[in-house]
């Protein structure tokens, strides 16, 4: 699927050749002024915005700095362009959270590359912490709002990591958030469904338990919630590209050397 772009410019003739420009290679959704885009990021998720900064009704300053303190909202990057030139100016941008500030005028390659840099390196991220067992889930915050929602949601998870049916109803009860609004914070965060960052969270605390040999593997799967120790192991497997068996005698290997 394609990524969806938001452009958010009030100037007619520039919407429509950023259009033009990036539309063959995203999803592009427009508004006029930053209210209009705060009405389409609460209708439908966004991957990357792209503003202007001298806007009518709300600037794009303003939009930044709501965005980035939202944190249904502020994983989602900020490229704002403008006429601007002051080093002033970009520091404001920057200190909002803006991801990049480009200047106008600009080459369209350039606004090109920094997008796709953006998306690329998020999709980097949200890769790495899926593959490895060690990476904790915070890891992947892009902004301090990030970082308390990923905090709170990692304790209710760990929390509850022996409740074979946690799943999206329970989480969305504890977490005090709608369904619509937790299934889509995590989705972007981490590319994985509610359910299967559950199911990663349980095999990260499990390689934990593993590195630390305290205990049988038949026991480890009972305490991180999994049904059988061969579904366990299917999981983690399929998760990590080895056994727990296979898991532990790697990290004693590296212990040791040999």
């Amino acid at each position: 699927m394609k990524s969806t772009i938001l452009l958010v410019e009030d100037n007619k003739e520039m919407l429509e050749v950023l259009t033009d420009v990036l539309e063959e290679q995203y999803r592009v959704l427009t508004a006029r002024n930053g209210q209009q885009a705060l009405t389409q990021i609460g209708a439908e998720p966004i991957d990357l915005i792209i503003s202007d900064v001298m806007m009518p009704i709300m600037d794009g300053f303003e939009l930044c700095k709501i965005i980035k303190s939202n944190f249904e909202y502020s994983h989602v990057p900020i490229i704002l362009l403008t006429a601007k030139n002051s080093i002033q100016s970009k520091i404001e941008g920057l200190e909002l959270g803006a991801d990049a500030y480009i200047e106008k005028p600009f080459f369209t390659d350039h606004l090109r590359v920094q997008i796709a840099n953006l998306l690329t390196n998020r999709n980097k991220i949200k890769e790495y912490f899926a593959q490895s067992p060690v990476v904790q889930l915070k890891s992947i915050a892009h902004t301090r709002p990030d970082e308390v929602f990923l905090d709170k949601l990692n304790a209710v998870i760990q929390t509850n990591l022996d409740d074979q049916d946690l799943d999206v109803d329970k989480l969305t009860r504890l977490m005090n958030m709608s369904r619509t609004n937790l299934f889509r914070k995590i989705k972007s965060l981490t590319d994985l469904t509610p359910n299967d960052l559950v199911n990663v969270t349980r095999l990260k605390k499990a390689a934990e338990l593993l590195a630390e040999e305290n205990h049988k593997i038949y026991e480890i799967s009972a305490m991180v919630g999994f049904g059988s120790q061969t579904n366990f192991g299917r999981n983690f497997l399929k998760q990590f590209g080895m056994t727990p068996t296979e898991y532990q005698k790697r990290l004693r290997t590296d212990e040791t050397g040999q």
